[in-house]
């Protein structure tokens, strides 16, 4: 493998390059691409380098000019599926993740129970990095990325805040989970309460047995919930009832190594209904194919494309 093949800049030039392809990529797109090459000058050789690929892999990947050929699959599939291989699949997954200089952090399909210095404990989920930060005055939590659940010990001097996101969760009691979801987080309140402030909102406080979730155009409104089925995950399950399948997706990737792509970003709206064991991720894909209406290239792969069947 290439030396530039192991540079961020490169692997991020790939993903434009894809993003490029798909039939979804808008002017705001283009306009978040052009400041991109303009930012600096190696964006644009990266950017090169990736157009280069595109007429090496119908050569490396003759199976997925075969698929594409027989119109089973899309042109946007073949470069991911090009991009797996000629990039090289456990570089391009590393890359993409962070946290990487956490205080705390799992692995894949790992659960790890922490005691931080206040007496306080955490339940960090698959694949989730966790930093504290405590002084005399407050308790701060940063969560960089996944899940935890949070059981914090009473100190009335020092406030237990968790920043997750744009957002951050302050406990008014004992017990709750955060999942971080894009550019937002789903708070979960198990036990009292939790005053919740998303980007530039107001603070609203949340009490047990109810969730609310914030993002970047702010807080949602609070929903009532199942408190086994936001816990399952701390027994080894991963329920889903009408959630998309994009969402579905990120939660699979902290529990099985390696990426699932969509060839087609519609296929992100599928609504998923299952409860699936964490610890037999790796059939969970041949489940989906068998169930929705999509296929699958490298089910059992380090990156899987999936498609409209």
């Amino acid at each position: 493998m290439a030396e530039y093949e192991t540079d961020p800049t490169y692997i991020e030039a790939l993903e434009w390059f894809v993003r490029m392809t798909d039939k979804g990529f808008t002017s705001a797109d283009r306009i978040a691409f052009d400041r991109w090459i303009g930012e600096d000058p190696s964006h644009a050789e990266a950017f090169q380098r990736a157009e280069m690929l595109w007429k090496r892999f119908d050569i490396v990947v003759p199976e997925y000019r075969q698929l594409r050929a027989s119109g089973r699959i899309g042109r946007r599939s073949v470069v991911l599926g090009g991009f797996a291989l000629l990039v090289g699949a456990p570089t391009f997954y590393g890359l993409s993740r962070n946290g990487l200089f956490a205080d705390y952090k799992t692995d894949v399909a790992e659960r790890r129970s922490i005691a931080l210095s206040d007496g306080s404990m955490v339940e960090l989920g698959g694949y989730s990095a966790l930093s504290s930060e405590f002084d005399g005055r407050q308790r701060r939590v940063v969560l960089h990325r996944g899940q935890a659940f949070f059981k914090v010990a009473a100190d009335p001097t020092r406030p237990f805040v968790v920043q997750a996101a744009n957002g951050t969760a302050r406990a008014l009691g004992t017990q709750f989970d955060i999942r971080l979801t894009g550019d937002g987080a789903v708070v979960s309140v198990i036990e009292h309460a939790v005053e919740v402030r998303g980007h530039e909102t107001s603070a609203i406080t949340v009490g047990a047995g109810w969730q609310v979730t914030y993002d970047s155009t702010g807080i949602g409104p609070t929903t009532q919930i199942d408190i086994e089925t936001v816990q399952a995950w701390r027994s080894n399950r991963l329920v889903f009832e009408d959630v998309p399948l994009r969402q579905v997706i990120t939660e699979i990737e902290r529990y099985r190594r390696g990426r699932i792509l969509l060839a087609d970003s519609t296929i992100g709206d599928i609504p998923i209904t299952a409860v699936f064991d964490t610890a037999q991720m790796d059939s969970v894909l041949v489940h989906m194919a068998e169930t929705l209406p999509v296929e699958i290239i490298n089910a059992h792969g380090y990156i899987a494309v999936l498609y409209r069947r």
